[in-house]
């Protein structure tokens, strides 16, 4: 059916993706760029107000569509992280436990970051969501992505011992792990982008 432009205004559109990733782009830059290089506690202040405010839920939206190597894809990633860790403390601690054993080992061979626990992971996010964090932003992609890998092996090793038992739960675990790798490989790509310079 072919319709003259006046038709179209009665349909409403959607929100200009382009528009949603630069808000996206900005805001990341504020929380991590602006809160970085600032010695100023009320703009420190003001960043950490910045996701109240708005609120994360909201401002972590926009980041959900952006590239997984990106500045803002990087912080969704966290975000996510966060999120789970909120979620269900004792069972992220349970396959945190569960692959900690097992990566000591791949650590000391690979020379890989050390993972935080649960509860650092959620303050090292909660900082860095709030633009109140001041460390090496490398390498804390990098120690989030060693705290994935750490629970993605624990879940795997936990699915192992419920395969015949329980084979879907199992199957789900294992199908968490191989997210939580990408998750991981995605972190670390954006750690080594941040130190080239070319994480936007």
């Amino acid at each position: 059916m072919q319709m003259d432009p006046a038709g179209f205004e009665a349909y409403e559109g959607g929100a200009d993706p382009v528009r949603i990733s630069e808000a996206a782009h900005l805001a990341a830059r504020a929380l991590v760029h602006h809160g970085r290089a600032s010695e100023d506690p009320e703009v420190t202040r003001r960043l950490v107000k910045l996701a109240d405010k708005q609120g994360l839920e909201a401002i972590a939206e926009m980041w959900a569509e952006s590239p997984a190597v990106s500045l803002p894809g990087a912080l969704w990633r966290l975000y996510a992280i966060r999120a789970s860790a909120q979620r269900d403390p004792e069972r992220i601690a349970q396959f945190f436990q569960a692959g900690q054993s097992v990566a000591q080992v791949s650590n000391v061979v690979a020379g890989a970051a050390e993972p935080p626990g649960a509860v650092e992971m959620r303050e090292m996010a909660d900082a860095i969501l709030s633009g109140a964090f001041d460390g090496e932003f490398d390498v804390a992609l990098e120690r989030s992505a060693a705290f994935c890998r750490v629970v993605a092996l624990g879940q795997t090793n936990v699915a192992d011992d419920a395969e015949t038992s329980k084979p879907e739960y199992a199957s789900e675990l294992t199908r968490r792990s191989h997210r939580l790798i990408k998750t991981a490989e995605d972190l670390e790509a954006s750690a080594e982008a941040w130190r080239r310079g070319h994480l936007d």
